[in-house]
């Protein structure tokens, strides 16, 4: 359990409309299950390589991970958000990662994730949040739609990787 308090209320262990699930700040003791979940993300990643993202996401002050707990501290899923500012739309929080391991979905953890983060954002005064899922997600379109978002845009993402400098 964390004892900042930038986060605002949800640093700290907390039962959630009396659910057995707990919501709570991330802590670099949770990178290699938190690393577990990734995978079902999508990206596998060795949790060696995940802790070091992990501390300099928890230290940054418009990030935040919220993970979800049932039972004796089984993390069951994570939510990754952060503050941003755009010169074309403004302050905004983005999920920029949700995960949630299967045999803990519709149990609420998920929901109780996106509460968290919009509690978050709401203390920090922004006006809205936005999510972006991959069209192969197909199972998680409709549960963003049943926790009030609604679809904006279709968009394609473009990567390319860069080379470091010699």
């Amino acid at each position: 359990m964390t004892t900042a308090t930038r986060h605002g209320p949800l640093d700290s262990d907390m039962p959630i409309e009396n659910h057995p699930i707990m919501i709570r700040s991330a802590t670099l003791q949770d990178a290699t299950r938190l690393a577990e979940l990734s995978a079902i993300l999508g990206y596998p990643v060795a949790s060696d390589d995940f802790e070091p993202r992990l501390r300099r996401i928890i230290a940054h002050p418009d990030h935040v991970v919220f993970l979800a707990e049932v039972g004796a501290g089984t993390v069951a899923g994570w939510l990754h958000g952060a503050e941003q500012e755009f010169l074309e739309s403004g302050r905004q929080c983005e999920i920029l990662g949700l995960v949630v391991a299967e045999e803990h979905r519709r149990h609420e953890a998920g929901r109780h994730l996106v509460t968290a983060v919009e509690t978050w954002a709401l203390h920090r005064g922004v006006p809205y949040i936005t999510v972006r899922s991959n069209v192969v997600r197909a199972e998680s379109h409709p549960f963003y739609e049943r926790v009030g978002y609604s679809r904006v845009k279709t968009q394609h993402t473009y990567r390319k990787a860069l080379h470091t400098l010699s």
